[in-house]
């Protein structure tokens, strides 16, 4: 039972963190869509709109359009369920622990369910059809649901990713490809005409507000862990300190548990898994 609670305990914290931040993030959509369309319909950053619609009109081309189509696909209702699934596998594979699972699987729940709720709130009318290049999307516009989700499934894989990765320019080059990642396919539901710009600036935004408070649990979830003496607090240095307390590069499970020099994806120093593993 002592056991089981170490575990039990901290990813309550975990749940009840996200679920709380969830609902958060939620009303935060609903009353961001309720003054959108009562303050913003013809005003303000909604100026941005037609001009860009027409900027991005005059940059397409048949072969250009096909290209960005094809890219779109990834970040819509099959190709980033596909997307996230294959990358949180490798995550679940790389760390030995169920943690990525949860925090992709749950903060994914919750964007798909802000993005339907806004959308069913405002119904907001997508550009026109002949504004916009087939095939046609009628679903109400705001927010951008593949901006949405994609800046909450790519901004949390790049984070995981980062936390298991030793090299500077490694980090940097993850987070440059993942940011460039999120703007191209937000800007690709502009240059298509699917989505006016606010749709997706609002997606953004929403995004990496909800990724922060996902960060936010996660960081938690590690802080009772380490009061709790089964781990310290996740840095991108655990794995080199791992690896400068065990020279031989062998170290016990159990010891490892024992002092708490567990990484931060539940990886033991060493051989073996630690209780975290799935």
């Amino acid at each position: 039972m002592r056991r089981w609670g170490k575990w039990v305990v901290p990813y309550a914290a975990l749940w009840i963190t996200m679920l709380l931040g969830g609902i958060a993030v939620v009303a935060l959509a609903l009353t961001s869509a309720e003054v959108y369309d009562n303050v913003v319909d013809d005003a303000g950053l909604a100026n941005l709109d037609k001009p860009m619609l027409a900027t991005m009109e005059r940059l397409r081309s048949p072969g250009l359009d096909a290209f960005v189509t094809g890219f779109t696909n990834i970040g819509g209702g099959i190709g980033m369920p596909i997307l996230a699934s294959i990358l949180t596998a490798l995550l679940i594979w790389r760390t030995r622990t169920w943690r990525p699972l949860i925090l992709i699987g749950g903060a994914a729940a919750v964007s798909v369910t802000a993005t339907s709720l806004g959308k069913k709130l405002i119904g907001r009318t997508r550009p026109d059809h002949a504004d916009a290049v087939p095939p046609y999307e009628n679903s109400p516009s705001f927010p951008s649901g593949h901006t949405l989700n994609t800046t909450v499934v790519i901004s949390l894989v790049v984070y995981l990713t980062c936390l298991q990765v030793q090299r500077t320019i490694a980090r940097v080059g993850l987070i440059t490809a993942g940011a460039l990642f999120i703007i191209a396919m937000g800007m690709s539901r502009v240059f298509l005409g699917h989505h006016w710009m606010t749709d997706v600036i609002f997606g953004w935004a929403l995004g990496l507000g909800w990724v922060g408070i996902v960060i936010l649990a996660h960081r938690l979830f590690h802080v009772i862990r380490h009061r709790e003496r089964t781990g310290p607090a996740p840095t991108f240095d655990n794995g080199q300190r791992l690896r400068e307390k065990a020279p031989d590069g062998h170290h016990d499970a159990e010891t490892a548990h024992g002092r708490g020099v567990a990484d931060d994806a539940g990886t033991p120093g060493g051989r073996g898994r630690s209780e975290a593993s799935g």
